[in-house]
């Protein structure tokens, strides 16, 4: 193969300006096209949701080789990049050489027919390959740029929070547990696992957040994020949950419930005009093949007024509306998806921040608020979901934390380096999460998480 030859995506050969000379493309064979005086192979390398007609003619030495090449075959080819005559492509590649780098059985999974999703988790190593993933990967790695652009772009400092850690955020208990201890014979005293004796020297497990580091640093840098891996050990199995998730986690000094709404509103507007912008093809696939009116919905969001509504407002109003919910629905009682998609899909008709909920269902970290009965906490809901961003001023107060935590049931013992900042220079501060694979189904129109994440680890898989 000359090594004189330009090297390119296909991507950027089909968004050639002008006809090209010693092209070089590599790529995995999408089809094979037999003719009496030419083949044709329709060359794909991910760069982009089409692929290119490379042209092989008799005159070239494998010409039998190459037309007995099957779907998934690796190749090579250099040629000249020139106008196609075939209707939908602007370009192809006249092929001077064409060399196989890996060929592939006739048995390769990804023969050219639709498969279904079920049977594409089952070969997560090969569906990269598809149509559907490739165009889902693609906007994850495009949106993961533009998760940092935002931020960077508002002088936010990227913090790397630990994945092994030793406390429980959300106090929930749904921990994987990290260990080194023999599993058939730990050491114990009085039938409890003596932690002490474990690498760590304590009990530890993987991070089901990175907010309460991110506290920390915010009370050092201002304006911080995290955007990193989080996991939950919840033995759930609907199409929304996965054990292994990435999270979008700021965190803001000097801020309150309403500077963390606008922050929460300014960052969605973003990601999905990004999308918009810079995603155009793939989401006409995905607007074609999985969510008809997907492109209208993103686009209705990017310019919508995005309401606020206290928890109290948002139930008084699902109340009047007699609607027959499923769940029950009283003051103090949480929100169930039904409710909220109600709330924001009917009573709405758009995105709504629901602010200010029972102390009794939130988190030990969320602000008192002055009635005694809620928290500075908030929810941005929209159409088609539901919840999408979660987050809260935080509570900045030694005594009023101290006696949430008690109520809690969460040990002081543990937090000690929590509550230092408290007691050290405390301000007010504010934060969210955002679930990246969540959005990434909004964005798609995916309707299962396990369809947004390269390797999902759910309840009984952990395969690859």
């Amino acid at each position: 193969m000359d090594g004189l030859s330009a090297k390119m995506r296909i991507a950027a050969a089909l968004a050639s300006a002008a006809a090209r000379d010693g092209v070089l493309l590599q790529g995995w064979v999408r089809t094979v096209r037999r003719a009496k005086e030419v083949t044709f192979i329709a060359l794909n390398d991910g760069s982009c949701l089409d692929g290119i007609q490379v042209v092989i003619e008799p005159s070239l030495a494998n010409f039998a080789e190459l037309g007995r090449l099957g779907t998934g075959a690796c190749i090579e080819a250099r040629g000249d990049l020139v106008p196609s005559p075939a209707s939908g492509q602007q370009w192809e590649l006249r092929a001077r050489e064409v060399r196989v780098l890996g060929e592939a059985d006739g048995d390769y999974p990804l023969q050219k027919k639709r498969h279904t999703l079920e049977y594409l988790r089952s070969i997560a190593h090969l569906r990269p390959r598809s149509n559907t993933f490739g165009a889902v990967f693609r906007l994850r790695s495009a949106l993961s740029f533009a998760v940092h652009r935002f931020f960077q772009e508002r002088g936010f400092l990227c913090v790397h929070t630990p994945i092994i850690t030793a406390n429980d955020c959300e106090g929930a208990g749904e921990m994987f547990r990290v260990t080194t201890l023999d599993p058939r014979r730990p050491p114990l005293e009085k039938g409890d696992v003596l932690w002490k004796d474990d690498f760590f020297g304590e009990k530890t497990g993987l991070t089901v957040s990175g907010q309460l580091e991110g506290e920390l640093f915010a009370m050092a840098f201002s304006d911080i994020y995290t955007f990193g891996p989080t996991f939950r050990a919840e033995n759930s199995h609907t199409s929304r949950h996965a054990s292994e998730f990435w999270m979008i986690e700021p965190e803001m000094a000097f801020a309150d419930l309403a500077a963390d709404c606008r922050l929460a509103e300014d960052f969605l507007r973003f990601l999905v005009r990004y999308a918009l912008e810079h995603c155009g093809a793939d989401l006409a696939f995905f607007n074609e093949r999985v969510e008809p009116g997907l492109i209208a919905k993103l686009e209705t969001l990017a310019e919508a007024t995005f309401e606020t509504l206290s928890y109290g407002e948002a139930v008084a109003a699902l109340k009047r509306s007699g609607h027959p919910f499923e769940f029950p629905l009283e003051w103090g009682l949480d929100l169930q998806s039904e409710h909220e998609r109600y709330l924001t899909e009917t009573i709405i008709g758009g995105p709504v921040f629901v602010t200010d909920y029972p102390e009794g269902i939130k988190a030990f970290y969320m602000r008192l608020n002055d009635d005694g009965r809620t928290v500075a906490a908030m929810d941005l809901l929209v159409p088609r979901v539901g919840e999408i961003i979660g987050g809260s001023q935080r509570e900045e107060r030694m005594p009023v934390l101290l006696e949430r935590m008690k109520g809690k049931g969460v040990s002081e013992a543990s937090l000690g380096w929590y509550l230092d900042t408290r007691r050290w220079g405390s301000c007010p501060h504010a934060g969210f999460g955002l679930g990246f694979e969540r959005f990434l189904m909004y964005v798609t129109g995916m309707e299962n998480i396990r369809d947004v994440i390269p390797f999902p680890r759910t309840p009984g898989n952990a395969r690859f």
